[in-house]
């Protein structure tokens, strides 16, 4: 990771703060992109200047694409170039679809789909000018393959943007940018309390066949792992860390436990 300057959307908190200060635990300068938590994404970049790395913060709307191209091209004049990208910035509402509120509803998309898209599209563009090889993944979600009720947003975003690697890493590939997908499964993050109390948290966590919620450095070490030279004959790949939670167990956990 020695010298490498990536860039992770939605940094300031949960999974993306994860990845980003692994990625600087690792080696690399890091730019800490947020949207609405200035003082979050400053603590962050505080923790990877400590890490004795250089830390960026960038606020950007990742929905919209001038500001993610012009997010892209400020790490490119700070650092003098980029060498990779995590997409994680997600947003989500959740509600039964013939109850939708259609401002959410669009609002999930454009964020946890479009949003993605903009930034693979703006990050890899860079890199094949800089003519060097360079790494993206893509965190999406268990979501992608199992239809969660009241989640029909967030599953039709992720579903779409396990393909969209897929198909960038097709693309990618004769430029030596490596794209893969990461699939978190209940991890405790500040976005989690939008929809459950902590004992509801609590409670669930519990209920996961490993007996409770993932952390954000657990899948920050992996998206680490992902990212760096080790893998680099790895593209086109989906790694699942969800403690069990895509199993078939649910038709049979009472029987699993006695």
């Amino acid at each position: 990771m020695a010298k490498k300057r990536f860039l992770v959307t939605g940094a300031s908190r949960g999974i993306g703060r994860g990845c980003a200060v692994e990625l600087a635990r690792a080696g690399a300068d890091v730019a800490v992109n947020f949207r609405s938590h200035p003082e979050e994404a400053e603590d962050v970049a505080n923790e990877i200047r400590a890490l004795g790395q250089q830390a960026l913060t960038v606020q950007a709307d990742v929905s919209v694409q001038s500001d993610v191209e012009a997010m892209v091209q400020k790490v490119v004049s700070e650092w003098g170039g980029i060498d990779g990208l995590v997409s994680n910035a997600a947003f989500s509402d959740r509600e039964r679809m013939i109850n939708a509120d259609m401002d959410g509803f669009r609002r999930t998309i454009d964020v946890s789909m479009w949003g993605a898209f903009y930034a693979v599209n703006a990050v890899s563009r860079q890199i094949v000018a800089e003519n060097h090889p360079g790494s993206i993944v893509v965190v999406s979600s268990p979501h992608a393959v199992i239809p969660i009720p009241t989640a029909m947003a967030y599953n039709m975003a992720k579903a779409a943007i396990d393909h969209m690697a897929r198909t960038a890493a097709i693309e990618l590939a004769r430029y030596r940018i490596r794209v893969n997908i990461v699939h978190p499964g209940w991890i405790d993050t500040p976005g989690e309390r939008k929809f459950f109390t902590e004992d509801q948290l609590q409670k669930g966590g519990e209920s996961v066949p490993w007996g409770r919620m993932g952390r954000p450095e657990e899948i920050g070490r992996l998206v680490s792992f992902m990212m760096g030279d080790d893998c680099d004959y790895m593209t086109g790949s989906t790694v699942l860390m969800d403690g069990g939670i895509s199993l078939p167990w649910w038709s049979n956990r009472d029987e699993g436990q006695q």
